[in-house]
Order: structure tokens, then sequence, then C-alpha cells
């Protein structure tokens, strides 16, 4: 789709700051979405660090790597710093970015803010490892820290990992509302002239249907944090069932919110599909304003999906049929978006570089995964698994095999934008197919063990699983060989890479027609819109002669 601006696309020579700027409290929000996105990529590793000693440990059946305490500390932080400091950061990062970018702004609506909410990421992350130097060490009741578990302290000490966890929890959890508040300000309020809501791209929808589950959902997971903060510290009885409390009750704070996380974390990458596979595929996305209000069909939907995961947790039986039925639900305008970017694909003039690998990858991934989350959400099935691993093989293929494929394949198609530098096309092919394999290795495997039987969160199990388990492990560790090759690429190409014209893939969109990087305020005058979305290769009259537009095409 595009844009076509009457006045402002210009490419000023004010550039941003040099490399000191991105440790500095800068409002740009452009430095600040590169701030979120190379945070999240370090702790990405430290993680992913944790996940290859977990595999490690489980490539025999007997626990003979790690101390058990250890190996759940590694568990429970490898869950967590991949939620809350990878897939969460990383998004907003590239939002950051990209939508006022996309939407004609020269800013976010409130840099300050802005600013003051990624400063919290950082502190969360010191906060996760520092608990690794507390007595008892790091919290150990897995990411979603059900009680009575998590409300036990064998050290006797007030502060403890699970203490540091729940606050790096509650911190996290205002950092994200400080940055729905500003995100949805920013697109109801600063879009350019002209551009109306069906003229917005479809990251920019994505964002806003996501950041509104922020606003309503968040302030559940982080209110939760607190109370259970309170029940460890000042003796409070909220989920404490010794003194009265129901552990339950904790259950449907946290999933009231984390499972519409999931549609907040996996609806950008539904953007970035939007916006990368008519671009390689040189075609008209199939249906934009189906696509667009299906992303706020699912936040709408989201709301009323959570107890599913709560199906053994004592819930009568009306109230399973009732949340398996409105589960199911979410599959209809998530298939509505995978109709049209197959449609949008089919019979186009594919261009196979990297971004659009990713994106096909990821897209493969999410069927997957999407087939397995039907089976998941039928009672009869969800029960027979609950606790098994295929419950995380599932999550692992949206949460890897989808949200980060899809969050590398973002950063390959605007990385010259960010930059103003070429990434080398073929280390970006080696790290999509060490990738692509390594997770499929990883992943699958863990279906049949699920259904055989083997239940997470253990460091041993019987003999009968070890095959599927080796497999798996050695699928681990080609994800870890996996992100040397981007690294490699990433920095060598910022450093060095050939200098990136303006927009060289062809694409369009206002982030395209700016300088690359863009200059500090985006636009030397605001955009006014006078033309409704449209694809490639069609033509409109009232820009036929629009030099810009012939430059983006």
């Amino acid at each position: 789709m595009t844009h076509i601006p009457v006045a402002g696309i210009s490419h000023p020579g004010e550039k941003p700051g040099a490399w000191k700027e991105y440790f500095s409290f800068s409002t740009d929000h452009k430095v600040i979405g590169i701030q979120y996105l190379v945070t999240s990529f370090l702790f990405f590793l430290i993680g992913g660090i944790f996940a290859m000693v977990i595999r490690g440990e489980l490539i025999t059946p007997e626990s003979d790597v790690v101390d058990r305490t250890v190996y759940n500390g590694m568990f429970t932080m490898h869950g967590t710093i991949m939620l809350f400091l990878w897939t969460f950061p990383s998004l907003v990062g590239f939002a950051n970015y990209l939508v006022p970018l996309m939407i004609g702004a020269r800013d976010m609506a409130f840099p300050r803010l802005n600013a003051v909410a990624f400063w919290m990421v950082p502190v969360v992350g010191m906060l996760l490892m520092g608990s690794f130097l507390v007595p008892g060490g790091p919290a150990q009741a897995g990411w979603w820290s059900y009680p009575p578990v998590s409300l036990q302290n064998p050290t006797g000490n007030l502060i403890n990992g699970q203490v540091l966890w729940l606050l790096a929890v509650a911190i996290s959890g205002v950092s994200s509302i400080m940055g729905a508040v500003n995100f949805v300000t920013t697109i109801v309020k600063m879009r350019a002239p002209g551009m109306g809501f069906f003229r917005m791209p479809l990251f920019v929808w994505a964002v806003f249907s996501a950041q509104i589950i922020q606003l309503f959902g968040l302030p559940a997971l982080t209110a939760g944090a607190v109370m259970l903060l309170l029940d460890l510290t000042v003796g409070t009885a909220f989920f404490n069932p010794s003194h009265g409390g129901n552990p339950v009750l904790f259950q449907h704070y946290f999933w009231f919110y984390s499972h519409p996380a999931v549609y907040v974390i996996i609806l950008p990458i539904f953007g970035i599909f939007s916006e990368i596979f008519p671009v390689y595929a040189r075609k008209p996305l199939f249906g934009y304003k189906v696509v667009a209000i299906s992303s706020m069909l699912i936040a709408l939907v989201s709301g009323i999906v959570w107890v599913h995961h709560m199906y053994v947790s004592g819930t009568p039986g009306w109230m399973r049929l009732i949340f398996m039925l409105t589960t199911m639900f979410v599959s209809i305008p998530t298939g509505i978006k995978v109709f049209a970017w197959v449609a949008t694909i089919w019979g186009g003039k594919l261009r196979l570089d990297t971004a659009m690998l990713f994106s096909l990858g990821a897209l493969i991934m999410f069927v997957f995964a999407g087939i397995t989350g039907i089976m998941l959400s039928s009672v009869p099935v969800d029960v027979h698994v609950n606790n098994t691993y295929f419950v995380v093989g599932h999550f692992h293929y949206v949460l890897f095999g989808t949200v980060t494929m899809g969050l590398y394949s973002a950063i390959y198609h605007w990385f010259p934008k960010m930059t103003g530098r070429m990434y080398n096309e073929g280390w970006g092919k080696l790290h999509f197919w060490l990738t692509f394999i390594g997770t499929n290795l990883n992943f699958l495997p863990m279906h049949p063990l699920g259904l055989q039987g083997m239940l997470r969160r253990v460091s041993s199990y019987a003999p009968e699983y070890e095959f599927w388990n080796i497999i798996a492990s050695l699928g681990g560790f080609m994800l870890g060989m996996s992100t040397l090759p981007f690294i490699f690429n990433m920095i060598i190409s910022w450093l060095q890479g050939e200098k990136a014209p303006d927009n060289p893939w062809r694409a369009i969109g206002l982030e395209w027609m700016v300088s690359s990087p863009p200059p500090v305020e985006n636009f030397e005058e605001i955009p006014i819109i006078i033309s409704e979305p449209y694809g490639y290769g069609k033509s409109d009259p009232l820009t036929a002669n629009n030099p810009a537009l012939k430059n983006a095409e």
C-alpha cells in the first residue's frame, strides 16, 4: 500500500547524532527504537545461553549437567527474559522507530515518557540478573510464578530471587503501560492530514490493536504481581492458601493478561508480514480493510479467552465450554489474515531476499502453531496434554518460530533505513537456513514427546524419551550457532556496509520517502495524504507526476 503526500517529502541533511547518543536520555523516537532493539537482543543472547544449558541437561535422561536448583532457576529466567526482555521490548522498538514515520509525524506524542519507558527496561534486566547473586539464587517458580510454589522462601531473607522477579515484572508492566498510552495517543492524534484510519499502514493498525490490549489487560498482571509481592514481604493473604488466600485467583490475574499478551506479541508480527509480502511479491496486499479490521477483532476477542489455560484448575464444565468456543473463535480473524497473505504472494513476482525468506518461514511456523493451538483450545485434548512438552512445542512455534523469525525479517527489511547501510545477503540467507532448520529440529520433537506423556519443567526423564530429546537438543545448539552469522552481518554491515539508497526495496510508504537514515524530525514539512491506499503496479491519476512516488516505485 502507499500514502501519497503533496508536500513534505525531503532529504534534509540533518542526521541523528553520534553513537554516544544511543547511551543518552534521547527523546528521538528513532534513537529510542534502536536502543530498545539492541538492548533486547543482548538479553535475547543471555536467554538463549540459558536455553542451551537446559537443552544440554535434557540431552540425556539423567540430571547430570547442573544442580536441579540451578536448572529450575535457569528455566524460570529463560522464559522470563525471552518474554519480558526480548519479545516485548524488541517489538516496542520497531513500533517506536516506524510508527511516527509511517503516519507522517515528527515524533511520538510524549517523547520524554517514551524515553522513561525505555530506561525502565535495563532496570528490569538488572533486577533479574541480580537475582543470581542473592541467597538462594533466582526465582524458581517458572515464568508464570504460580502460588503457593512462588510463596516459598527457604532462605528466610526478605530480599530473594522471587521478590526481585516480582519487582522486575511490576516495573516492566508500568513501562509497557506508559508505552501503550504513548502509542495510542500518537496514532489517534498525530496522523498526517488526510490519513484516516483506513489509510494507515497495516503495521500501524497492528500496533494500535496490540497497545489497546496492553491498556486494558496489563494492569491485571501488574496488580497480581504487586499483590503476590505483598504476600511474600508483608504477610498479606491474597493468594496464600495457608492464611485463607486463593492461589487460583492469581492464575486469573496472570492469564487475563498473559494470554492476550500472545496477541500483543503476534499482532505486530502480522503487521510486519502485511508490509513485507507486498514489497517482495510486487503485488497489492489482498483485502486491506478486512485485514485491518481483523486486527481489532483479535484485540476484542483476546479479553475472553484466558481460562483455557486453567481447564485443570478446578474450572467448572460450563466455563470450560464457553472459553473453548471463544478461543476457537480467534482463529477466524487470524485465518482471514493468513488467507490475505497467501493471496498476496500467489502469482506474485517473488524476490526471495533474506527478509522475504524469514517472513515466509515465520508464516509456515505460524500455520503449524495455529493448528496445534486449535487442538489445545479443545478441552479433551488440552486436559490430556496439559503440562506436557506438547504445550512447550506449540508455545515455541509461536514465540520463536513466528515472532523471532518475524523480528529477524523486520530487522533485515528496515536495516538499510535505520543504518543507511546494506547488509550481506549471503550471510543473511545462511542465517535463515540455520534458523529455519534449527527451529524445526528443536521444537517439532516436543510434540510427540508431549503426546507420549513427557512432562515439562523436569531435568530428568524416562529413557524412552531420549531419542526425541537428543534431536531437540541438537536443534537448540544449531539455533545458538545461527545467531553468529547474524551478529557478524549486522555489525560489519553497520560499520562498513555498502551505502544504502533511500528506498533499496522499491517499497511504498512514507518511511521510504525520506533519507536513510531519516533526519532527526523525519519531515521538513508534515506530508498531506491525498490518496487511498493502493498496491504495486496500479496507477493513480492524482499522483502520476509525483517524483517521490516515482522514486518509490
